[in-house]
């Protein structure tokens, strides 16, 4: 069974510079979100981890190909070229593109600049020699300019072409004699329209495509993956503002045919840009909205006061805390007549560009006299999430704990994950059952190399388990994932009469799957449908646990959800009523659990939900 490829992985290792990598994933993410998660790798998880299954794209930033080498020469490299020829795609800019090429000539004869050498990948064929133009210097814009590219657009037909574009440079090579090479695959994308610096051979080829095996590379000289909102205006060098200009005007351009070359690629692309998305506020509640004020009390040593401003200053998030307010400026704008603000719940509205989200302040609405509202919240129902909870409590036949009975609720949020598991001064005073949820992540987190993308429809939610160390010997910890697992699908299952058969499977360890509604039924295709990742921090006497899910639930991107599985005559699955049904199902679970350990029924009740269960499984080695 084929893993479906949907992760696009940017080398951030030796060697890559941080705002490469920025730049790469800023841009990435706005045009394949939700098709792709977009997120950095190191060296050890390209050489160690079995990221080829999953991943549709390999990209390498610029930097210092000097650095790739160093690392990835020999494992790293043989990986990769695998991952290619059977299917894979590389995308290497500028320093990719010299590390992605069978021989590398910087800046011959400088002693100081000078690398010469052969590259193992050899995706091109031939030399990528540089500098195209002169004037570079390593991390400074003194030689960066607005390069003009013409496009050659019948080796790039899809979409909205230019016929020429400027995009940012900055030390990227010639591909040496291009069109000599197109009876081994190599196509030129575009091409310098200026006189270049060293011998370019024939032609003045700036981007190559290239055909490997079943699957192919590109390769860049400069960088069109650079936005000009993201480059600094005041940077050391007197013309960058006028560069920056020039790009500026360009933007569309350059957007269409980095589009045109993704597409190339096979990858599935948005139409509409994607912008970055605005932090919203944070919703703190509980099932009886009194008690939301135990929640503050225990975290009264680590509030500090500003100006009269209440602030918790964690390890990774520094979140402010407001309360509701009839008279409240923002209540006020709402009141006030004229077209409705769409953004009234959002944090302080940022420009369309790079934005490092830990920097963000967090703010923290408390609701201990009433719910939020459904102007409040206008994606997530809480009403229907306590009363959904409540009625699943009453069902039970046995003996819960209070998951879900705390609630912090945001629109758009970094992770739910991370803003529990990574303020460990916040996490160390939560209760047990404390569960946190979203409608959008902007920066989801999954397991070794993977991540679950996170878009609107799919249910996101991380919990809070307090394991006491005297139950280890009976009930070790390492069981959380699986009971996750089950309790995910024993959710789904019972949910509502009706929806016992839905075909939804657990894999180990860590991952939903259910039966493609897109294949026919004879084959039995089943894909990914959700992810589990359990942290957890070890004290004297417990085991503090964060465990996180992503389901694809109302979200037809980027595999299929759980509404496209319903027979007609059942209702669509909403989010508040499957978060409670989860949670409860889970506090029965782990209740029963603490009490008999991972006992032989349940082991029975993972290996009825098992995706491989009276399978015949196939063990292969890479190589």
């Amino acid at each position: 069974m084929a893993s479906k490829r949907l992760n696009v992985l940017v080398y951030s290792g030796n060697g890559s510079t941080i705002e490469s990598v920025r730049h790469c994933v800023y841009t990435l993410r706005r045009l394949l979100s939700p098709h792709y998660a977009v997120i950095p790798v190191n060296g050890d998880a390209i050489i160690k981890e079995p990221w080829t299954a999953t991943c549709a794209m390999l990209v390498f930033p610029g930097g210092a190909d000097l650095g790739y080498c160093k690392t990835l020469n020999g494992e790293g490299n043989r990986r990769i070229s695998q991952f290619v020829e059977r299917g894979g795609t590389y995308f290497g800019f500028c320093a990719g593109g010299y590390y992605g090429s069978a021989r590398c000539e910087f800046e011959v004869g400088n002693k100081s600049l000078e690398v010469i050498g052969y590259r193992e990948l050899a995706f091109y064929p031939g030399t990528c020699r540089g500098c195209a133009f002169p004037g570079f210097v390593y991390h400074s814009e003194k030689g960066a300019r607005a390069a003009e590219l013409k496009v050659d657009k019948t080796a790039l037909s899809e979409g909205s072409m230019p016929d020429v574009f400027h995009s940012y440079y900055n030390g990227g090579g010639i591909f040496v004699d291009a069109p000599k090479y197109k009876h081994k695959g190599v196509e030129v994308l575009a091409s310098f329209t200026e006189k270049i610096n060293v011998d370019p051979g024939e032609g003045s080829a700036a981007i190559v495509y290239c055909k490997i095996g079943e699957g192919a590379a590109i390769l860049t000289s400069p960088h069109p993956e650079f936005a000009a909102v993201n480059l600094d205006r005041d940077a050391d060098s007197q013309h960058f503002p006028e560069v920056v200009d020039v790009l500026s005007v360009d933007d569309k351009p350059r957007t269409d045919f980095l589009k045109g070359c993704l597409t190339k690629l096979g990858l599935k692309i948005n139409q509409e840009t994607n912008s970055v998305p605005s932090l919203s506020r944070l919703h703190l509640t509980s099932m009886q909205p009194a008690e939301t004020s135990k929640i503050i009390a225990a975290l009264q040593d680590i509030i500090t006061v500003e100006e009269g401003e209440e602030y918790i200053k964690d390890e990774n998030d520094t979140f402010h805390l407001e309360k509701p307010s009839a008279w409240s400026l923002s209540s006020l704008a709402e009141s006030l007549p004229g077209e409705p603000n769409e953004k009234t719940d959002r944090c302080d509205l940022i420009e369309d560009k790079i934005i490092d989200y830990s920097t963000v302040v967090k703010r923290l609405l408390i609701h201990d006299k009433e719910h939020p509202t459904s102007k409040e919240t206008p994606y997530f129902n809480h009403h229907a999430f306590f009363a959904n909870l409540k009625h699943y409590q009453s069902k039970g036949k046995e003996a819960a704990l209070d998951f879900g009975k705390n609630l912090m609720y945001g629109e758009v949020v970094t992770s739910t994950n991370t803003m529990l598991e990574k303020n460990t001064q916040v996490l160390r005073r939560l209760p047990a059952g404390f569960t946190a949820t979203a409608t959008v992540q902007v920066a989801g987190r999954g397991r070794g190399s993977n991540v679950w993308v996170s878009p609107a429809g799919s249910l996101m939610f991380s919990t809070v388990v307090r394991h006491a160390m005297s139950l280890t010997t009976h009930a070790p910890i390492v069981f959380l994932q699986y009971l996750t697992a089950l309790a995910i699908v024993e959710g789904v299952k019972t949910y509502d009469r009706g929806y016992e058969s839905l075909p939804i499977k657990l894999k180990w360890p860590n991952d939903i799957y259910a039966l493609d509604p897109s294949k026919p039924h004879s084959e039995k295709a089943y894909v990914k449908i959700g992810g589990i990742l359990v942290n957890s921090h070890y004290s004297s006497t417990e085991y503090l646990s964060v465990i996180g899910v992503g389901l694809n639930t109302t979200n037809p991107s980027p595999t299929t959800s759980l509404n496209a599985l319903l027979p007609s005559h059942l209702q669509p699955f909403t989010l508040e009523k499957l978060l409670a049904r989860i949670l409860n199902s889970f506090s029965s679970l782990y209740a029963r659990f603490v009490q008999e350990g991972f006992d032989k029924s349940f082991e029975e009740m993972y290996y009825r939900y098992w995706l491989h269960t009276d399978q015949i499984v196939t063990l292969e080695t890479e190589g």
